[in-house]
Parts: C-alpha cells; structure tokens; sequence
C-alpha cells in the first residue's frame, strides 16, 4: 500500500502510497464508492482511527489554503494545518498521477508540527506553489521546515513542446532538461528542489520516476489511470 513510509519526527509521519493501495482519486471516472473504501483502508493502515486524510479539488493553481479540520475538499492546490487549542493538526494528503507530489513538516508555537501538501504539476511550479506554502506555514508561525517530494515523472522523461519548455524555462530554469532520446523536457522536482534551497527549505527525499515505475501511475503512460497520495499526519 506504500510506496514509502517513515516517521519523519517524533510523532510525525510522511508516507506516499503505490498501485496497490489503488486509485484514491473522485474525478477519473471510478467508482465513487469503491475510491472512498480505499481511503478508509488508507486511513486505518495509517492508523488514523476518528481521524481521516483531508483531499482537496485540484486545477493546477496557486492556492493555498489552511485545513483546522476535516470537511469538504477545498478547491486547492496546496493545504497547510497546524495543532490549535490541542486539537492534533489535520492528516492532509495530495493526489497526483505524474505531477510531484510535495510533504512539509514544520515546528510551531509550543513545538508542535505545522504540515502540509502542495500539488505540483507544471502550472504549478511556474506559478510557485511551493513556495506559497512555505510562505503560508511561515505565516503560522512554522521554523525548521523540510521536504519531501514524492515519486513523479524524471527530466529524462517528461517531453514536451520547445515553446512549453522556454516557458516554463524563464520562470524556473531548473525545470529545463533534455528527454533520453534528446528531445526537449521539463524537470519539474529539479525545478521543485531550486525553488525550496532558495527558501532554505532542505530536501529529505525524492522519489522515482512515475512514468518508468509500473507500480506507479502514471498519466503519460496511461490518461485513464488513477491516483496515488502524498500523506502526512501526526500520532502518538
């Protein structure tokens, strides 16, 4: 069900799941009832008991919201929470089938953990999503934030049209890269990993390459595929 899983701090856990914990996401024309018994198998192999993994609506913007407690999806692309009058910091997840997939965890007032998800596709990197979100833990009050990218598609992969690439090229050079059979390309964890050493944000993991992993999905492979998640939460 995980790709990879580690308690990142004491009581604080970062995970991302594979294929087999199955599509997660609403919107790719499964059935809506077999995605949401997916979650609530992801919820409990999480140990999440009352608790459940906040989603939100997707498109590839630069909002960010703040999560205090489980509810409707936000239309969002990025999702920050944080502990209040002791109630635990909301279990936050990203789905993405390509895109990377971006953890934050944080420390507040008190020590406590400021988290949060940011959903970071090509629209997203060049409008800087990621660095939204770690403007907004900060608003928060958050210090000593790290990172964790999950698996998405390499540089060596994602092609695309010359014009797209000196596009997104101008905002973020990191992105421009060159595919393995030499034709133009985007690397949008490159680009991701410049935007937060700028930020003095360090990277603790970088995942795999979607579309060379078939326990992935994978969007270039397959338009019709599901989703997987990006996890983070807080626990005893």
């Amino acid at each position: 069900m995980f790709w990879w899983r580690n308690e990142v701090s004491p009581g604080v856990s970062v995970a991302f799941t594979d294929a087999d914990a199955g599509n997660l996401a609403l919107h790719v024309g499964d059935n809506p009832a077999e995605v949401m018994a997916r979650r609530v198998l992801l919820n409990r192999a999480a140990g999440l008991a009352a608790d459940q993994f906040q989603y939100m609506d997707q498109v590839h913007g630069n909002t960010v919201e703040f999560i205090d407690a489980n509810g409707p999806g936000p239309t969002a692309d990025a999702m920050v929470s944080a502990a209040a009058s002791r109630v635990a910091a909301q279990p936050l997840a990203v789905m993405v089938a390509d895109c990377v997939p971006v953890v934050f965890v944080g420390s507040g007032a008190g020590n406590e953990p400021v988290i949060a998800v940011a959903h970071a596709g090509r629209p997203g990197v060049a409008s800087a999503i990621v660095p939204a979100t770690v403007e907004e833990m900060r608003s928060r009050g958050a210090v000593g934030i790290r990172a964790w990218l999950g698996p998405s598609i390499c540089g060596s992969c994602y092609e695309v049209p010359e014009q797209l690439q000196a596009d997104v090229a101008a905002r973020v050079p990191a992105t421009r890269s060159t595919t393995s059979w030499g034709t133009p390309a985007l690397d949008l964890p490159a680009g991701v990993r410049a935007q937060l050493a700028a930020l003095d944000v360090p990277v603790e993991y970088s995942g795999e390459c979607t579309l060379e992993n078939d326990s992935l999905f994978s969007y270039r492979r397959n338009s019709r595929t599901g989703r997987f998640a990006g996890l983070v939460w807080t626990h005893d």
